[in-house]
């Protein structure tokens, strides 16, 4: 993960012990909501620290659940260390992955990435749908986009750039409109995007910011993973992942459709 400028250290509270020792980092690398700090302390073995205001739309004890439930699979994710919540912050304490996300992962070539990237989510949407207790298929997303739109929190501002100078309100009525026929449901990553994937020069080495993993149309992933593709990478290297990934053709409406939802997240 990327890591910047030094920052202070959240307040005083029950994971204090076992944060004694360490130094934060700011990291600023994504755009959550949560911040997110690095934890280093010569010796002990590195950590991320996130912290974010409690509220209806928290996704903390979201991704805390989710890794806790993708470890029991067998699959590669950070573990869940320490979560905590004293009503007006939620924080969680997971351990760090070895090596980069695959945006920042320089010692590799960026072909070897996107493979890595296919190859990950071809294990994630093996995984059996019926062991999945978290149901993120359209009719869950579309409510739960609805209630963002409420609430006034879609970021009108961060849309694609296709979309900017829209409104939330127009994005969601084509959603509803455009909403396709038929999921094809998977375990699915829920943003399936470049920095969200850990790999080091041995391979890949986990999940990470789990928190919409759930049972979905497995172009709630493929749709994400090819816009991070060509906006990293460039369009050139979208065919190869899903060459490697075995869809070498693809659907563009759903393409578009789930590109189209992820803008309410």
């Amino acid at each position: 993960m990327s890591i910047c400028q030094e920052d202070q250290p959240p307040s005083a509270g029950v994971l204090d012990a076992r944060l004694a020792g360490y130094r934060f980092e700011r990291d600023a690398l994504g755009r959550s909501a949560a911040s997110v700090f690095r934890l280093e302390a010569l010796g002990l073995p590195s950590l991320y620290l996130k912290v974010e205001e409690a509220g209806a739309f928290g996704e903390l004890a979201d991704e805390a659940a989710r890794l806790r439930w993708l470890q029991t699979s067998g699959l590669p994710c950070s573990v869940v260390i320490a979560e905590d919540s004293d009503g007006m912050r939620n924080r969680l304490l997971i351990s760090a992955l070895p090596g980069n996300d695959l945006a920042s992962a320089s010692a590799l070539a960026p072909i070897a990435r996107v493979e890595l990237l296919a190859a990950a989510l071809l294990d994630l949407h093996r995984l059996p749908i019926a062991a999945c207790p978290y149901d993120h298929r359209l009719e869950t997303r579309i409510a739960a986009a609805k209630a963002r739109m409420q609430a006034g929190i879609v970021d009108e501002t961060d849309f694609d750039e296709t979309r900017l100078g829209k409104s939330a309100e127009a994005l969601f009525a084509e959603l509803q409109s455009g909403r396709p026929d038929r999921e094809d449901l998977v375990v699915t990553h829920g943003d399936a995007c470049l920095p969200n994937f850990i790999a080091s020069e041995d391979g890949f080495s986990g999940y990470i910011d789990c928190s919409r993993l759930g049972v979905a149309d497995r172009y709630q992933d493929i749709a994400l993973a090819c816009r991070s593709i060509a906006y990293n990478f460039g369009e050139v290297l979208v065919q190869p992942f899903l060459d490697r990934y075995g869809m070498p053709a693809t659907d563009p409406a759903r393409l578009n459709y789930y590109q189209l939802l992820d803008e309410f997240f």
